[in-house]
């Protein structure tokens, strides 16, 4: 059967329901995030008989333990920022202050089970092809999925079980009490100090985050912040959140960490100038990364590859070694955004009901965004990367402070990075360290998707005293001094 051919709607639910006991699935999707919600809605729609297994709590990562928690108290957090700065503008003071942790932790967890139960629970009955089935899921070599007891033999399969935090190789670890990510959005009470280890997107969030809740609070990495981002972002985002007096480390190697005497931990590092340097906090936070969720699903033992992390291989068709078998999603290992899980997941049940039209994968014009603040957004190559890759390139970097609205702001933390192709002055890269970077950034993803030259974005009209503006004045940088131009004039 072509699934890729919509099929007739079913509106008489216990045939459904009969049609479903009757024959063995046409689709079996292993994870209930955002990847496997995907593949099973993208699958129903065209007709197929799916089977959504789900191991824990329905809904992923994204709207469990990362993206909702963590967004919604950071904004809580920024809060406060913008009370303590409000004096940069004359004659302006505000106060603010957290009085009640708990409560926030509170707030915070309702909305989590308030989009859980209607972005994840609450679609299942909508798609009546879709079987939920909660438990462990086990593929066994002659092509059967086990879950408990009951064996299905599906025509195909999608694996998207997702990541948990990783724990580095740090002698002592094994010692100390550590936080995840999860964990620490869970504390009952702040801690005086936090040593969070890792300098990536979870580690800079949460660290500042905690910092503007009164933690004291030091980084440390092994080389700088956000390593995945041009070398001017990490730089001046170092610097900021020095200046809200975060311990910021960069570049050092894990020694040992123990158990302190007053119940709190340290952590020996050595610099790269070869100092050794103990650092104590009362808690410690390892943000070092996320590992694929593959460990007792009998992949390998089915014909499954994984790559050296653990994370299962696939093509651009999202196609694993195993004839009839895919994955999508952070288990993977690239790409670990919700909407590439999405996107991934669509993929892959395309492909595996369809044919050779069905669409591949394709993260070209991904945009990526760290919740940091100011926020860094990229989207396309880097410098590095680009040059890497043998490509001739031109780059201009614009501060903020060339920026009406960060002026008017009295906001002028940030910068617009523009990577182009010599010559033709294509739009290889663009990055952005703002505010609302976010969401100025999709300007960009357009032009990135579109092959847009830099004289494109220079001749496009945008509004005034808005972020998005500082694309333009980078476009423009590649042809004109931005400094000597009037306001709107290029």
């Amino acid at each position: 059967m072509n699934f890729l051919a919509p099929q007739p709607a079913q509106h008489d639910c216990c045939s459904a329901k009969s049609s479903r006991g009757e024959r063995e699935p046409d689709l079996v999707v292993i994870g209930t995030g955002s990847a496997g919600f995907s593949a099973a809605i993208r699958a129903s729609e065209f007709g197929a008989n799916v089977v959504l297994v789900g191991d824990g709590t329905i809904g992923g990562t994204c709207v469990n333990i990362g993206c909702v928690p963590s967004k919604a108290l950071i904004r809580a957090a920024e809060t406060l920022h913008q009370a303590r700065t409000a004096s940069r503008f004359a004659g302006v003071t505000a106060v603010a202050r957290l009085e009640d942790w708990k409560a926030l932790v509170a707030q915070k967890d309702e909305l989590v089970a308030s989009l859980r139960q209607a972005k994840y629970a609450n679609l299942l009955p909508d798609y009546p092809d879709v079987s939920y089935v909660p438990g462990r899921a086990r593929l066994t070599p002659d092509g059967a999925v086990m879950v408990g007891d009951k064996a299905y033999r599906p025509g195909k399969v999608i694996i998207a079980t997702g990541t948990s935090a990783a724990a580095p190789a740090i002698p002592g670890l094994d010692t100390v009490p550590w936080l995840t990510s999860t964990t620490a959005m869970e504390l009952e009470a702040l801690p005086a100090s936090l040593l969070v280890i890792g300098g990536g997107v979870i580690g800079v969030e949460l660290g500042q985050m905690f910092a503007r809740f009164g933690v004291r609070v030091t980084i440390v990495c092994r080389s700088r912040l956000l390593p995945g981002a041009e070398p001017e972002v990490s730089a001046a985002l170092s610097e900021y959140l020095r200046a809200e007096s975060v311990d910021v480390r960069c570049g050092v190697a894990y020694e040992a960490i123990r158990q302190a005497g007053d119940g709190g931990v340290e952590l020996a590092v050595r610099g790269a100038d070869g100092t050794a340097v103990t650092l104590p906090a009362e808690r410690v936070l390892v943000a070092t990364g996320r590992t694929p969720n593959t460990a007792g699903l009998g992949l390998e033992e089915a014909g499954v590859a994984l790559d050296d992390r653990g994370a299962v291989q696939v093509d651009d068709r999202m196609r694993t070694t195993r004839p009839g078998i895919y994955a999508a999603g952070d288990v993977t290992g690239r790409d670990l955004y919700v909407y590439m899980a999405a996107h991934g997941g669509k993929v892959a049940a395309e492909n595996a009901l369809g044919d050779e039209s069905a669409p591949r994968y394709d993260a070209t014009a991904m945009p990526e965004v760290t919740f940091s603040d100011p926020q860094a957004a990229s989207v396309g190559l880097t410098e590095a990367v680009a040059r890497r890759a043998g490509l001739e390139v031109e780059t201009r970097v614009v501060p903020l402070d060339q920026v009406p609205r960060a002026l008017a702001a009295r906001d002028t933390r940030g910068l617009v990075k523009l990577v182009a192709e010599r010559g033709s002055g294509r739009l290889l890269g663009a990055h952005i360290l703002a505010p609302e970077a976010g969401d100025s950034i999709q300007t960009a993803v357009l032009a990135v998707k579109h092959g847009l030259t830099v004289a494109d974005l220079s001749a496009t009209i945008f509004p005034y005293l808005t972020t998005v503006e500082a694309l333009k004045l980078a476009a423009l940088s590649f042809s004109k001094e931005v400094a000597k131009l009037s306001c709107c004039a290029g």
